[in-house]
């Protein structure tokens, strides 16, 4: 007898082996969104400290998002090959070592190392995590689940600047770094407690491990040995990345990497110098880092709020428009105003920002099969790395070339309408999820069909 892994997972109801993936998973993505924020935090005291120009520090923080670049793209393929859970502990370890040893030198050179090879972690973080809890979440929620976990990097995020204005009087700017050393401590227990990916394990055809695992996913599930694997196969190819444009997907791929380009831009210049804008435009430190705050609770208001339409609505209905306001926020920022208007603009540009940016995984996630979700993933998110490193990078030449600051906002404003553009072109029927559906609606039709035929011959 056949049992079909992905049909169990997807009609199971949310229960404590889902609770426990997603706080793993949650504490996890945590601590990447802090690193996301950290060098934004002490960029003012490290060119104070090092004597570094705007130019400088932005080609420093441009380091480790070059090193996220290759690690999305290498270890979200190695993830489909080798198990999303092996890849994620690995990742975990680069990224907390070598952040937290970028506190202890006082060396350019050397900080950008460790920023290279903590980034090599961090872009290896982000496709697995999200890959593995849509590989397990329940069918009506994924949007929701995936999208609650990827909150934790508004929270990591929050927690950066708001450690940076109690910490950095007393204990120097180095101590924001020792903080990212705390994941290291709990490997061994997360490697325990995570599952690895349920079509790896069909895969390689470990049978009892999955059925354990789909025993917790759904208490009702009962099996024997008798009981085989059944689970959707893609074929596979010596070079995963052609997966992503067959099945006509090839334009979605595309504009799935502009939309991720876009968008990272936005959301690491911002990161990045959104601080330093607000203090050109007089306010002081510890306002300007107060909209940092603001920047990450408006995303995380967003995102929840949004994922749950997008699993009633679907994604791309509520993405385009999503970009769209993010566009319309950081036009308008450049203007000023009042100080709660700014702080409104600053909340809607989190949530049509970073918050579009987790919804937009999680379309992702749910777009491409099983077998190529993490490279799916993996390649848009190191497309994207490519235009993280540009925001900084692109922050630090306006600044230092002293333009007017609504230019500045605009810059960030345009890649918001690219954005927009990219995602409204994704042809919607092709994901995975949408022909997943519809294979299901159909085979119960089927079935209610032959069982109505059945009765009336009885009759």
């Amino acid at each position: 007898m056949k049992v079909n892994v992905a049909e169990i997972i997807a009609n199971s109801k949310f229960n404590r082996f889902h609770l426990g993936l997603l706080a793993w998973c949650f504490f996890i993505i945590v601590f990447d969104g802090y690193d996301l924020v950290v060098f934004g935090t002490v960029v003012a005291e490290l060119q104070q400290d090092w004597g570094i120009s705007a130019v400088e520090a932005g080609l420093l923080s441009s380091y480790g998002l070059f090193g996220m670049t290759f690690g999305a793209m290498f270890l979200g393929i190695l993830a489909d090959k080798l198990g999303r859970k092996n890849i994620t502990v690995i990742a975990v370890l680069l990224f907390s070592v070598f952040t937290f040893l970028c506190g202890v030198t006082n060396d350019p050179t050397v900080f950008a190392v460790y920023r290279f090879l903590a980034g090599l972690g961090l872009g290896g973080i982000m496709p697995n995590i999200i890959a593995l809890l849509t590989d397990y979440s329940p069918k009506k929620m994924r949007s929701m689940v995936v999208s609650i976990v990827l909150c934790g990097y508004s929270v990591g995020g929050m927690l950066a600047p708001i450690l940076g204005i109690v910490m950095m009087p007393h204990f120097g700017w180095e101590s924001i770094f020792y903080v990212a050393g705390i994941p290291v401590l709990l490997l061994p227990i997360m490697y325990k407690m995570m599952p690895e990916s349920a079509v790896f394990l069909a895969r390689k055809g470990k049978k009892k491990e999955l059925f354990k695992i789909l025993k917790k996913v759904d208490p009702n599930f009962t099996y024997t040995d008798q009981h085989e694997i059944y689970y959707e196969k893609e074929k596979e190819t010596k070079v995963p990345v052609i997966g992503l444009f067959k099945e006509k997907r090839g334009l979605a791929t595309v504009m799935f990497w502009v939309a991720f380009f876009s968008c990272l831009l936005m959301v690491y210049g911002l990161n990045t110098w959104l601080p330093k804008l607000m203090l050109g435009a007089g306010y002081g430190i510890n306002s300007s880092l107060g909209f940092l705050v603001t920047l990450q609770g408006g995303a995380i208001v967003g995102t929840i709020i949004i994922a749950r339409l997008c699993d009633k609505y679907g994604s791309k209905k509520m993405l385009v428009p999503m970009y769209a306001s993010g566009a319309i926020a950081l036009f308008l920022l450049g203007f000023g105003g009042p100080t709660m208007y700014i702080y409104f603009l600053v909340a809607v540009a989190g949530a049509a920002t970073i918050g579009a940016q987790n919804i937009v995984q999680a379309y992702v996630s749910q777009y491409y099969p099983p077998l190529i979700r993490s490279t799916a993933l993996g390649m848009a998110s190191g497309i994207g790395r490519f235009g993280g490193m540009m925001g900084p990078l692109l922050g630090g030449i306006l600044l230092d070339a002293s333009l007017r600051i609504e230019l500045n906002f605009l810059a960030f404003a345009i890649p918001g309408l690219i954005a927009t553009i990219a995602l409204s072109l994704v042809p919607d029927k092709r994901s995975y999820v949408n022909v997943f559906n519809k294979r299901m609606h159909e085979k119960h039709h089927s079935y209610d069909t032959n069982v109505n035929n059945a009765v009336k011959q009885i009759q």
